[in-house]
C-alpha cells in the first residue's frame, strides 16, 4: 500500500516519458513511487542508512554497485534488493554528502521506506556529468530504500545518581 500522508507536495505533474502521475517533492525532484516505511521520519541532522540504484532517464543503469563491491568488499556493508547486491550508504542529512536530489528525497523517509524519483540535472551532476558514466545535463531516475534512520539531533541527558 502506498501512502504519502506525511509528505508535503507542491503540485502534481505528469512525469516525462512515463504514463504515471508524479508529484514534485521539491523543485527538480519528482516522486514517481513510494512506500512510506515506519518510525521516525528523516530530518536534517538525522543519520540515514540507505541503498540506491541510479539510471539514466532512458533506463541504462549508472555505476552498478557490483563494481564497487568487487573492489572494496571488505570495507563495505551490502544488502540484496531487487535481486541485486547493493552498497549500504550512510550519511547525515544536511551535510551535502550526496547529490542534492538524493538528500532532498531522503528527507521525510522512514525506516523500510522506498522512493523512486526523477532528479533534474541541477540537483545531480549538472552540465559536467561524470565522463564515461553520466552525460552532461542528464535527468536521473533513482530508486532509494531506507534501511535505518537515527535521530542524532536529540540529546539524551542522563540524570545524576
Amino acid at each position: 500500500m502506498f501512502s504519502s500522508t506525511n509528505i508535503l507536495f507542491k503540485r502534481t505533474i505528469r512525469s516525462p516519458n512515463c504514463n504515471q502521475v508524479a508529484r514534485q517533492i521539491d523543485k527538480g525532484v519528482e516522486l514517481i513511487d513510494e512506500i512510506e516505511g515506519t518510525g521516525t521520519p528523516a530530518a536534517k541532522g538525522c543519520r540515514v542508512k540507505y541503498c540506491a540504484r541510479m539510471y539514466l532517464h532512458k533506463g541504462d543503469e549508472i555505476t552498478p554497485d557490483f563494481e564497487m563491491i568487487s573492489n572494496y568488499r571488505e570495507h563495505l556493508n551490502t544488502t540484496i534488493l531487487e535481486g541485486v547486491e547493493l552498497v549500504e550508504h550512510t550519511l547525515e542529512l544536511g551535510k551535502r554528502r550526496a547529490i542534492a536530489g538524493v538528500e532532498k528525497s531522503l528527507l521525510g523517509m522512514k525506516k523500510g521506506g522506498y522512493r523512486e524519483i526523477l532528479v533534474s540535472p541541477h540537483l545531480a551532476y549538472r552540465e559536467e556529468g561524470i565522463p564515461g558514466r553520466i552525460p552532461e545535463n542528464a535527468l536521473l531516475r533513482i530508486k532509494l530504500w531506507v534501511k535505518d534512520v537515527q535521530d542524532t539531533t536529540r540529546h539524551v541527558v542522563e540524570p545524576d545518581v
